[in-house]
């Protein structure tokens, strides 16, 4: 479902603990609970929001992710042979909330890993898909 991996890179000064970092596998889907939530709660008060407020399968493969009002912690709940719980609390920085009007956002866990770095995952754009044909070359020669 995840898995952990250290990475540095040359000239970095980060600690290793801040190294560590959660890649959660691209099968995964990503629902945020829009509203702020009292972080006060706790694993059964969000198991009741997923399945209550949200009206998800908690046992799908899925990661929940919910944000304080203040917007600098992140709680992600999700299924793996139990209920697993990670709290991340920034310092200095806020996280970028996606600001769409449904009550369950869905995200990507492309889009996920963005949102815990700190980037807006709304201002960000891909190119779109683009099929190039190779085109006939005329190779008569006069």
């Amino acid at each position: 479902m995840y898995r952990a991996r250290r990475f540095t890179r040359d000239g970095d000064d980060r600690s290793i603990a801040s190294a560590l970092m959660f890649c959660f596998d691209t099968e995964l889907r990503v629902y945020l609970y829009r509203e702020p939530i009292d972080f006060r709660a706790g694993i059964n008060s969000l198991v009741n929001l997923v399945e209550q407020s949200m009206q998800i399968d908690l046992l799908a493969r899925a990661v929940y992710a919910f944000s304080n009002r203040r917007a600098n912690r992140i709680k992600l709940l999700l299924w793996e042979r139990g209920v697993r719980l990670m709290l991340r609390r920034l310092e200095a920085d806020r996280l970028v909330w996606p600001r769409r009007q449904q009550a369950v956002i869905e995200l990507t866990t492309e889009q996920l890993h963005w949102l815990l770095e700190g980037i807006d995952t709304e201002a960000v754009r891909r190119h779109p898909s683009r099929r190039y044909r190779p085109e006939t070359i005329d190779t008569k020669l006069d």
